[in-house]
């Protein structure tokens, strides 16, 4: 469903009606009007056919950001495909590998209706609709029950070690679903959680209060940097490696979370890192202490990022005082963003 949506998104962005592209790829406008209905999912496509139609969708000029997504919205596909079948827990691929922003982002789309962060600029199609068209990849309100269902009995399933990975990431995007007891089960599944080590109450932590924060709930955000992140270096440490992870600093797939325990920050440069942050530096936002926290660990960790020129760093330093006017700041988020400036000024010295 998600796969279709962005194909019609790359031809619309192309200017072809169905038919015009059909022509130029070979097949038939019937083939065409199936992907982007979802009647025959572009899943099922063979993948060298698949790879074909890549170099073709490139050939003809269609955005690479675009056709990234369609990859990704492929990938997600398959996971809702595996939810909604409600396939064994022992066989579900939500718990292969460590996922990344650039996925999940798509995978929630017909989820929550936010667009992920490449396609949100996406400029007017060149010729005008046909009637009117959904907004988002939209999923039935049967199958969203059903799907947050799944996650949730995934969830309940999915103890011990070997699985926590399946069992953290159900819990993720169960916590998109809207219904009025997801915050408490979600608290409930974290106090039911028997961890070994620090590193597994660590990540149910963040994941309770980035659900807090999705859902406008500011103090539980600040409750774990207070308590979880603050003058601990093992969480400092673990909270930047798993940012430069979800964001893509890092190379390579991980399969575990292992790495997120790693006692240092590993080998990456952290700006991309610090674009994202600096871009999510909005006071009303649930996820700003966080971000202010994050960024003042990362400059702590990297502080060559505070050279002057860069982009980001000439962002940043436009959005400081403005950020600093406002009354609503908590106390610490205040004391790190005179920490930044400081830590500027000295850079420029």
């Amino acid at each position: 469903m998600v796969s279709g949506y962005v194909f019609r998104l790359l031809r619309e962005q192309l200017g072809h009606t169905q038919e015009t592209f059909a022509e130029r790829l070979r097949i038939s406008p019937d083939t065409i009007a199936g992907w982007e209905s979802g009647r025959r999912p572009l899943t099922a496509v063979p993948v060298g056919q698949m790879l074909m139609y890549r170099h073709q969708l490139l050939k003809l000029g269609s955005t690479p950001t675009l056709v990234l997504a369609l990859e990704r919205a492929l990938e997600a596909d398959v996971l809702l495909a595996c939810a909604l079948d409600e396939s064994p827990v022992e066989y579900d691929p939500l718990g292969a590998w460590v996922m990344r922003r650039d996925l999940v982002e798509v995978l929630s789309w017909p989820l929550n209706g936010v667009a992920p962060n490449p396609l949100r600029s996406l400029p007017d199609p060149p010729r005008p609709r046909r009637g009117p068209v959904p907004a988002v990849p939209e999923l039935p309100a049967a199958e969203r029950r059903r799907f947050f269902s799944r996650m949730r009995q995934t969830a309940e399933q999915a103890r011990g070690a070997e699985r926590f990975l399946l069992r953290r990431q159900a819990l993720y995007l169960a916590g998109y679903d809207d219904a009025p007891d997801t915050s408490d089960w979600l608290i409930q599944q974290q106090r039911t959680e028997c961890p070994a080590g620090w590193l597994t109450p660590w990540l149910n932590a963040r994941s309770v209060a980035a659900v807090a924060a999705r859902q406008g709930d500011r103090d539980r955000m600040g409750h774990f940097i207070t308590t979880t992140l603050a003058d601990d270096d093992a969480g400092e440490a673990a909270n930047l490696n798993y940012w430069a992870y979800w964001l893509g600093e890092s190379v390579g797939l991980q399969l575990s979370d292992d790495f997120i325990a790693e006692a240092n920050p590993g080998p990456w440069s952290g700006d991309k890192l610090m674009q994202h942050l600096v871009r999510g530096l909005t006071p009303r936002h649930g996820f700003f202490d966080l971000n202010v926290h994050t960024m003042w660990a990362l400059f702590a960790a990297r502080p060559n990022l505070l050279r002057p020129g860069t982009p980001a760093g000439k962002e940043l330093r436009l959005a400081l005082p403005v950020m600093l006017d406002d009354r609503e700041l908590s106390v610490r988020a205040r004391r790190e963003l005179e920490g930044i400036r400081y830590a500027i000024r000295l850079a420029e010295a």
